[in-house]
């Protein structure tokens, strides 16, 4: 696995998991799991602060997967054959 993979997994991890943390803090937010979240010492305000930072990683990773890929250096330089 190269580097932009590795990237490009990360992304993907860290936008999910914001997307989770958004869903949590909404139903902590109407009141669904009140009980659960409170036992774990979480927030709304915690909640949404783990998305936000999720989504922040998320676009680092793959803004650094793009900028990575254009700077690439092709390995094998093909040259054109004698006649």
């Amino acid at each position: 696995m190269d580097r932009s993979a590795r990237l490009h997994v990360v992304g993907k991890i860290t936008y999910y998991m914001g997307w989770i943390s958004l869903l949590c803090a909404g139903l902590f937010q109407i009141g669904v799991g009140r009980a659960m979240f409170t036992a774990l010492n979480l927030t709304k305000r915690n909640l949404f602060e783990a998305a936000v930072v999720c989504f922040l990683i998320c676009m680092a990773s793959e803004i650094r997967a793009l900028s990575a890929t254009e700077k690439e250096v092709p390995l094998i330089v093909k040259r054109p054959a004698a006649a």
